[in-house]
């Protein structure tokens, strides 16, 4: 099997000049692979090539904010909000002329990767996401919750603050690394794996799209407001109709639902595995055969739940 990522391509994408890795054939049935925060595209190493030798083209982006994507305009407002993501992402199949793919992410990712879903269903064949559904809104997330469930979310509440941003402006690695640690507190991940991802948050956006991302959410900083209709959507939890799988690592330790409370949006095939041996939240990284398992499986479901109308089982 062939490993890693290759060389990155650059490509001008909406207000973004993208910075992706393109793996497998050309005209091969397209993959979207989307990371999180505090990680990188390095997430998919293993998944990628695994899913490029089963003849699939994948590519998987940095997001705004992480390795070589930049800004096409230095007056662009570097704005997290989660809209934005999912735009991104259309911008640069558009770039690319792909129209149609499987969508997978964790994290930020699977956020973005659940919008994709819900609002443009004939561009996704397919969709799997860790942890499930994670569409959310500010109103939603004006609700305080109990305390336990607070405390881990710290590092939100921290950024809230100016003392926050300074903090992640001057210990952005010792911070992502801390995070790696109690999200997946079973992966013994060496330093060689952490620098290559860490690497990606020098880009010069990454502090200003990770503290606008946070404090968007808790209505702190606006967005912009030609995504006002689009966010208004996305907070009426829009249902996803394209197969699914969701997935969730049995050691966890980042804040994430419960499975049964999310499988009401899921309105199509549908399947939750867990995955086990102490995986947390990095899944595609912890366990890349079982997340890349999960995108041919989706996809192979995808053509026969066209044709029936759906179903409840991938």
């Amino acid at each position: 099997m062939t490993t890693g990522l290759g060389p990155l391509v650059q490509v001008d994408a909406g207000e973004l000049n993208i910075g992706f890795a393109d793996v497998g054939p050309a005209d091969g049935p397209a993959v979207l692979l989307l990371h999180g925060w505090p990680y990188d595209i390095n997430s998919y190493a293993e998944v990628a090539p695994m899913l490029a030798d089963a003849g699939h083209r994948v590519i998987v982006p940095h997001l705004r904010g992480y390795g070589t994507t930049t800004f096409r305009s230095a007056g662009s407002l570097r704005n997290g909000q989660q809209a934005v993501f999912a735009l991104d992402a259309i911008a640069l199949m558009d770039a690319l002329g792909i129209g149609n793919a499987v969508v997978g992410g964790f994290d930020w990712g699977a956020r973005t990767a659940n919008i994709l879903a819900a609002e443009w269903p004939e561009r996704f064949r397919g969709h799997v996401s860790v942890s499930g559904y994670l569409i959310g809104s500010r109103e939603a997330n004006a609700s305080p919750l109990p305390p336990h469930a607070e405390l881990a979310w710290w590092y939100q509440y921290y950024f809230a603050t100016e003392r926050g941003r300074m903090g992640y402006a001057q210990y952005r690695n010792e911070f992502a690394r801390l995070i790696w640690q109690t999200a997946s507190p079973h992966w013994a991940f060496d330093d060689d794996t952490f620098d290559r991802s860490a690497a990606s948050f020098d880009n010069p956006d990454h502090v200003d799209i990770v503290i606008h991302n946070y404090r968007w959410r808790l209505g702190l900083a606006d967005g912009a407001s030609e995504y006002d209709d689009l966010e208004r959507r996305l907070a009426e939890r829009p249902s996803i109709a394209v197969p699914t799988i969701t997935l969730e690592g049995d050691a966890n330790g980042a804040p994430h639902p419960d499975a049964a409370a999310y499988r009401a949006p899921f309105v199509g095939a549908y399947e939750h595995r867990v995955v086990t041996g102490g995986v947390g939240h990095n899944l595609p990284q912890e366990a890349p055969r079982a997340f890349a398992d999960a995108v041919m499986d989706v996809d192979r479901a995808a053509a026969p739940s066209r044709s029936n109308g759906g179903g409840t089982h991938v």
